[in-house]
């Protein structure tokens, strides 16, 4: 049988015993989730990572003896889906082309994805079969989508009940808008943009002439009082827009034709026409706050998309002003051009902030400090961040600024905008942090104010406080982003939680509104526990009565399920809540993985709340970021086909730890399953060294005498420590790496050393040998599940290895002395090899000198010292009386200080018994006879007086 024909047998075997079905025992039970994908594309190894590391985890705790609960559903919810068939359905070639190579949809049945509900049932299918071809221990019982009738019904109690408890509003707010779609986005709805902030600007209006101004967009309205002129970019298209409402109703604005799309979503804008921005260069407007006249200048650094397309100018405190300003004054052909000679030899920068550390010109300084030389210097960017910060933090209002002098920066902001805004002379916008946002329908996304959107209030204080208490309890994994949750919980505000357009739950008191993506998406691990009744239930029979019978224990005469199917469903809720581990994405730390914690501080008590949350990195391909857009994946099925889903979890567990980036690279995936062949091979080979058939749930103990015997079997014990340990916590790398490639390594080592005894079917060996590969499958089985089942088949384990029992290192049997005996051999061979290539000799005896008694004593004295104080050792070394000679022992003492940094005390170790147990191996490796002496008797050339502990002395002849 091939390895995927071997791999499909054991996931029938699995799904013929209902293996992963699990229900509430008498067992500790273990409830662990990942976030549920969204089935809109093909899975690709990305994929793969996210949902291996939960199964590895999960077949992990069954073996140590728990009651394991790991299900899976399918995130349908928004307008994604109905984005792409509308881009099927008008034969958009990109979209095709995508569908049918990277996704590759058979061409016949892409007609058929002109319906979303299609796209997900296709994707939601392709998704599960390819889990079960991974491997995945899933319980498909508590499968699900979330535009199930029941679902459904679940998420219309959840909104209802945040709504009772006054967590949802209604109002103006600006939120990520699809203008295609008509339709506010989130970042589940985006093909570029993810986790982009929004961030509100303020718009400020300098007179062109009478009704008519460019009013520049900007996050620090305090520097107006230092502005010097306005930018135009000349190569840009403007506009001139007329206000048509609001307090702004008949002003006329210039902006770029780009920002348009963005501002009239936020602003009632007319477009009149057309604005050459060339003849208003040199012109002059007015400063709103005094009337002061300012010039305008030509910019190339003004972004048309940014804001309003203009910028006002202040060289004092933003280093690409000063830069363009400095670069304009240099080009003579420019100011030549526009002739504005006289009016940029005037400009020159003013002062408006004061900030310790920084002169009157904080932006000269950072510029030349820096050495930037340019407007396209990266270092501006630097520049810019610095100040910024500095300013907002430590700055204050100069003292000639009367009105606002002396008053902290991070404080006044505000109010300066405010006043500015009541004198009609500025506005409120708003922008995207960073361009491009893409909506998945393929359209750019603009910033709207809508203002009768509903609301999530995730910015209430109180609530904040009581989420707050949710993370302090919670375990995090990696503990260091436990830092980014307690911002994000802080920033977090009103979240726009309903949607115009797509699939999902309707907004239970608005029915024009759909809930949004990741609004439904905050208290499902609760769904999962009961979803296997809910399937068969009667949609109408799940009544706001019911779930809070079911979650929360509260009686009521209006539940219509027979009273004991409602206990049933409770118990099964209450044995496996609260959640106890939630794995997720890095980029959903500031929204689903906050969101979750939120939901579950509003609607639970304590005891029910998420224990912990372990965040991954993101996936690279051959050292580039993933994406299914760009057709940079490969596909989740494709690579199981080509090197067997066994080696695929191997490579994803092994590459990097959970939270970090990991990068598939095909040339380490050969190598994978070139380990994984080689582990296939080994256990075939210790049943042909043992000569019979192999019982691994028999296996004969044979007393071991030998030290390497008793050594390997301290690694074994050694990486079984450190392989549980490091899977305890997530860590499936350093797991890997004690449980197949160290662990390799020693067995090389010391098949190596036995290679005699492998021959003569040493019993010791085969004991060894047999015990560790019992110990090896079940060690690998929760990464290589199938190859795991198959050779615990075949050599005599008994039942399911994915239930066998983990192995339990024996401290016992893990001794610091034994892994120094063998490195003493190791050592020694190295040392007699190293001094034979020196001298260029072929002696015929090698005599080792091994310590004496004294010197044993010494080194323990040095090592209770604790330090290398050769004082301190020498003093207790003489009042301790180990030797008359004291001339000798300060010798040894120096010697000592230098080598206990290296090599640590562990305790006196029989060097006789050992050197005398591996003396074979010696001489063969040597080419030598080799006498051990364990004293100077013999010693032609006074080299017993080298010999320390742990390292006898060589004398060669």
């Amino acid at each position: 049988m091939t390895n995927n024909e071997i791999e499909k047998k054991w996931q029938k075997k699995w799904a013929d015993a209902k293996l992963f079905q699990s229900d509430p025992n008498e067992k500790e039970k273990l409830f662990l989730t990942v976030a549920y994908p969204y089935p809109s594309g093909a899975m690709h190894i990305g994929h793969g990572r996210t949902y291996t590391v939960p199964d590895v985890f999960a077949r992990f705790k069954r073996m140590e003896g728990y009651n394991v609960l790991f299900p899976m559903a399918w995130h349908v919810t928004g307008a994604p889906v109905i984005g792409i068939a509308d881009r099927i359905k008008r034969k958009d070639p990109w979209t095709l082309d995508l569908y049918e190579r990277v996704h590759k949809v058979p061409h016949d049945t892409l007609p058929s994805l002109e319906d979303p509900i299609n796209i997900v049932k296709y994707f939601s299918n392709e998704y599960h079969t390819v889990m079960d071809d991974m491997g995945y221990s899933i319980d498909w019982r508590r499968e699900f989508r979330t535009i199930d009738p029941t679902y459904k019904k679940f998420i219309t109690w959840q909104a209802k009940k945040l709504k009772s408890l006054g967590l949802i509003k209604q109002g103006e707010h600006p939120v990520k808008y699809c203008p295609h779609d008509e339709n506010p986005v989130g970042d589940h709805d985006l093909l570029e943009g993810e986790g982009v902030g929004v961030n509100e600007l303020t718009l400020i209006k300098f007179e062109v002439e009478p009704g008519l101004y460019i009013v520049p967009a900007t996050f620090r309205p305090e520097t107006i009082f230092a502005a010097t002129n306005v930018w135009l970019n000349p190569e840009v298209h403007y506009i001139e827009v007329e206000v048509k409402t609001g307090a702004n109703a008949r002003e006329k604005w210039i902006i770029s034709n780009e920002a348009f799309l963005n501002l009239s979503n936020q602003h009632d804008l007319e477009i009149v026409g057309d604005i050459d921005p060339k003849p208003l260069i040199g012109k002059y407007v007015k400063n709103p706050l005094n009337g002061e006249p300012l010039p305008i200048f030509p910019a190339s650094f003004v972004d048309p998309e940014y804001g309003s397309g203009t910028v006002f100018s202040v060289p004092a405190h933003a280093p690409a002003d000063y830069i363009a300003l400095r670069d304009l004054k240099e080009n003579e052909e420019l100011i030549k051009d526009f002739d504005i000679k006289e009016e940029v030899a005037k400009a020159e920068p003013l002062n408006v902030v004061t900030v310790e550390g920084y002169g009157e010109f904080p932006a000269v300084e950072v510029v030349e400090r820096m050495g930037i030389e340019n407007q396209n210097d990266p270092k501006v960017q630097d520049a810019t961040d610095e100040l910024y910060k500095a300013e907002h933090s430590k700055g204050y209002i100069s003292d000639h600024i009367e009105k606002y002098a002396g008053k902290r920066v991070a404080f006044i902001r505000d109010e300066i905008k405010a006043d500015m805004i009541e004198a009609g002379s500025a506005d409120i916008m708003y922008d995207f942090a960073e361009r491009p946002v893409i909506c998945r329908c393929g359209n750019k996304c603009v910033v709207k104010v809508m203002d009768d959107q509903w609301f999530i209030r995730y910015g209430d204080e109180e609530w904040t406080e009581k989420t707050q208490k949710v993370l302090a309890q919670e375990t995090i994994i990696p503990e260091e982003i436990r830092s980014n949750f307690e911002y994000y919980l802080d920033w977090l505000d009103d979240w726009a939680c309903s949607r115009r357009v797509g699939l999902g739950t309707r907004v239970p008191w608005d029915d024009q509104w759909l809930i949004e993506p990741l609004s439904d998406s905050t208290m499902y691990m609760s769904y999962y526990t009961i979803a296997k009744y809910l399937k068969d239930m009667d949609p109408e029979d799940l009544n706001e009565a019911f779930f809070e019978k079911v979650f929360l224990g509260v009686d009521s005469d209006e539940i219509t399920v027979p009273e004991e199917t409602v206990n049933q469903i409770q118990e099964e809720f209450n044995y496996w809540y609260p959640l106890d581990w939630r794995l997720s994405a890095k980029d959903l730390v500031g929204n689903h993985l906050s969101f979750l914690m939120f939901t579950h501080a509003a609607i639970y008590p304590e005891e029910k709340w998420p224990k912990g949350t372990v965040v991954f990195g993101m996936g690279l391909l051959e050292g580039n970021k993933m994406s299914s857009s760009k057709g940079n994946v490969i596909l989740l099925a494709d690579a199981i086909e080509q090197y067997s889903a066994d080696v695929v979890r191997l490579f994803l567990m092994a590459s990097a730890e959970p939270w970090q980036d990991f990068d598939w690279r095909e040339k380490e995936v050969r190598g994978t399953q070139r380990r994984l062949e080689w582990f296939r091979e080994f256990a075939q080979k210790v049943e042909d060294i043992k000569g019979e058939k192999l019982d691994l749930s028999n296996i004969e103990e044979v007393p071991l005498e030998r030290s390497i015997d008793k050594w390997m079997i301290n690694q074994l014990n050694i990486h079984i420590k450190e392989a549980t340990e490091a899977l305890e916590v997530f860590q499936t790398r350093q797991a890997l790496q004690h449980a197949l490639f160290l662990l390799k390594k020693d067995l090389d080592h010391y098949l190596y050393r036995v290679q005699d005894l492998i021959e003569a079917k040493d019993p010791a060996v085969i004991y060894v040998l047999s015990t560790l590969l019992s110990n090896w499958i079940r060690l690998l089985a929760p990464f290589t599940p199938h190859t795991s089942e198959e050779l615990w088949s075949k050599y005599g384990g008994e039942g399911f290895v994915s239930f066998a029992k983990w192995p339990e290192y024996n401290e016992d049997l893990i001794s610091k002395e034994i892994e120094r005996s063998e490195s003493l051999v190791q050592n020694i061979v190295k040392d007699i090899n190293e001094i034979k290539n020196i001298v260029d000799t072929d002696p015929e005896k090698i005599h080792l000198y091994l310590a004496p008694e004294w010197k044993w004593e010494l080194y323990k004295i040095a090592d209770e010292v604790g330090k290398p104080d050769i004082g301190q050792i020498m003093g207790k070394a003489i009042k301790a009386d180990i030797y008359d000679n004291k001339k000798e022992i300060a010798n040894v003492a120096k010697r000592i200080s230098k080598e206990m940094i290296k090599t640590r005390y562990i305790g006196k170790i029989d060097e006789e018994t050992i050197l005398n147990d591996a003396k074979d191996f010696i001489e063969s490796e040597v080419g030598s006879e080799i006498v051990i002496h364990t004293d100077d008797s013999y010693d032609p050339q006074n080299k017993a007086r080298n010999a320390m502990p742990y390292k006898p002395a060589i004398f060669m002849e």
